[in-house]
């Protein structure tokens, strides 16, 4: 086997790869390394349904890296049933809930999109963004497939094998059944709770259809048409012939009957939990995620392990189990309820490999959150100290694999930005510029004037995600504006020590015109006050009277108490308007 590039031995991703090379060589030799990932273009695709993707991603790419051909498939389940309008999404309103158990494919997009349905138009922003993260895949729309007849010898199989599937199936409605709490099942309430939590998870995850196909008065049938009338899938199978093929349904929402022959027919689909393990014998999956809803029983990967042994002769993909991700300030993820965070949002205020990095550097199954708050800030500093750690080669194995999965994958590296000045400030200019590029120029250019930037694209494109963030993120409120004239007033009352400070201030700004010059001389007065030298350790007392200090800057020169980091406030805003709103 080769030796991966990224020295990775002791991470999550290549000990995922070994398994996965081990598998396919046993199940398959010779063959490309198939693995998978499943996503239900129902609504927005959140962050939480990008660990669906970025999970087989990295290994994949891992595999790749050792020289390996391998397939990532990404089904698109815009065959499903539209379940629900969801909340929050413009151009859509409750005329919507008409189209309620249609096909994805067959809903009209949301009011003024370019694209000419409701899956289409969801799938379009999740493409973009998976194209941005440099994810390679091969996209399999489920529409296509079922309309094409792909899946008929599977379909048909499965009908003559309706008994065994029920009975699968059966083990476990046994199990959910709240009786079965006396036997040391789940109690009702917990169960109910249960759920709900893996309905609500499932959205969006390739579970969207929770029907496991009981219910009919005529005998379990796993497969459900749509109707030939008014396209729902709220049909009830009447009858189905194995010799001849025929099936019989009526429709409940419009009273339409048919009678078809599945030999011929397409207009319809597996029941969920008999779709996905059918697609594991089918596309020889050997590795695909899901999230930690499935770990229960009577969930779609457990009972799909014994569908795809049992019925379809296949074997279950490795399986692990991927934890939510959260957003920061923000509860858990939920793509019914609207306004949640997806890739397409998070790619506007951070630069593609920081994100990557996210999901890289977290084993699948521990849950973190992803910043869209002042925490990015703090997020950027711990990507950029790695950056350095990594230079200097300084940094553990385990951190520099994430350092390096995150920035390019087997293909090469991904684009970045020239010179990445910390996010913070360039988020602070960009809050004080308002985004003027002449003024952003002259600011950044002065930060450290040994090296001077020169253009603004060398601090592209992080200045962009900075400006966004600020712009999109940070409310109004929040938003740092200087003053115009000089508070007067307050100047006025200041008494000798506060004038004295301002005075030393003044005195040192253009020796000090830098961003290492302004932090020095910022934290020097209070001290040259107290009768200190500049670069002597601070006291408790000594950082209350730097602290009383920064308070008083911020005021003059914001009308706050806080704001940006004072000495790239300072150089934003100028020296001869700071020597103004300071009196001089």
């Amino acid at each position: 086997m080769a030796e991966s590039q990224t020295s990775t031995e002791t991470d999550w991703v290549s000990r995922f790869a070994d398994d996965v090379i081990a598998e396919s060589e046993r199940r398959a030799p010779g063959k490309p390394v198939v693995v998978a990932s499943g996503l239900s273009p129902s609504g927005p695709i959140h962050l939480g349904n990008l660990r669906e993707v970025m999970t087989p991603h990295l290994v994949a790419d891992e595999i790749r890296r050792r020289g390996l051909t391998v397939r990532h498939l990404i089904s698109w389940d815009d065959y499903d049933r539209y379940r629900k309008v969801p909340a929050g999404v413009p151009g859509v309103d409750e005329t919507w809930a008409e189209h309620i158990g249609k096909p994805l494919t067959s809903v009209p997009a949301p009011a003024g999109s370019a694209y000419p349905n409701w899956a289409e138009h969801f799938k379009a922003a999740m493409t973009g963004a998976l194209e941005e993260l440099g994810v390679e895949y091969d996209a399999i729309s489920q529409t296509e497939q079922y309309l094409a007849g792909t899946y008929r010898e599977q379909i048909l199989h499965a009908m003559k094998h309706r008994g065994d599937i029920d009975a699968v199936l059966d083990r476990y409605r046994t199990k959910k059944d709240p009786g079965a709490a006396a036997k040391g099942g789940r109690k009702p309430q917990q169960q109910k709770k249960a759920d709900e939590a893996e309905l609500e998870a499932a959205e969006g995850s390739g579970a969207a259809e929770e029907d496991d196909g009981s219910g009919n008065t005529a005998g379990y049938f796993p497969y459900k048409p749509y109707c030939g009338n008014c396209e729902k899938d709220l049909t009830v199978v009447t009858s189905y012939d194995d010799d001849s093929t025929e099936l019989n349904y009526t429709c409940s929402a419009c009273g339409f009957a048919e009678t078809v022959r599945l030999s011929e027919f397409n207009r319809g689909k597996l029941v969920w939990k008999v779709d996905w393990p059918m697609r594991w014998a089918f596309e020889g999956v050997i590795f695909e995620p899901s999230g930690v809803d499935h770990s229960s029983p009577g969930s779609s990967f457990v009972v799909g392990g014994q569908i795809v042994r049992e019925v379809f002769g296949g074997v279950q993909p490795i399986g692990p189990m991927y934890a939510f991700v959260g957003i920061s300030g923000m509860a858990k993820m939920s793509s019914s309820k609207g306004g949640v965070p997806t890739p397409a949002d998070a790619l506007k205020i951070m630069e593609a490999p920081l994100l990557r990095w996210l999901y890289a550097r977290r084993k699948p199954n521990q849950s973190f959150k992803i910043a869209f708050d002042q925490e990015i800030q703090r997020l950027y500093d711990e990507w950029d100290s790695l950056a350095r750690k990594v230079a200097e080669g300084s940094v553990l194995p385990a951190d520099a694999a994430a350092y390096a999965r995150a920035v390019g994958t087997a293909a090469g590296e991904l684009p970045a930005t020239p010179r990445p000045l910390p996010y913070r400030t360039l988020a602070s200019v960009a809050d004080i510029t308002a985004g003027a590029e002449d003024q952003t120029l002259r600011i950044l250019s002065e930060l450290d004037p040994e090296t001077p930037l020169t253009s603004l694209d060398e601090v592209r494109p992080r200045l962009d995600r900075a400006e966004d963030w600020i712009t999109s993120q940070v409310p109004a409120e929040a938003r740092t504006i200087v003053r115009d004239e000089p508070d007067k007033e307050l100047l006025g009352s200041l008494d000798e020590q506060g004038r004295e400070s301002l005075r030393l201030l003044l005195e040192g700004l253009d020796s000090h015109w830098s961003l290492d010059g302004l932090t020095t001389l910022v934290y020097g007065v209070p001290k040259v006050l107290a009768g200190l030298e500049a670069d002597a350790r601070p006291t408790p007392e000594l950082k209350v009277a730097q602290r009383s200090f920064f308070a008083l800057l911020y005021r003059l020169l914001v009308s706050r108490d806080t704001g940006p980091r004072l000495p790239t406030l300072l150089l934003a805003v100028g020296a001869d308007r700071v020597r103004r709103l300071l009196g001089a």
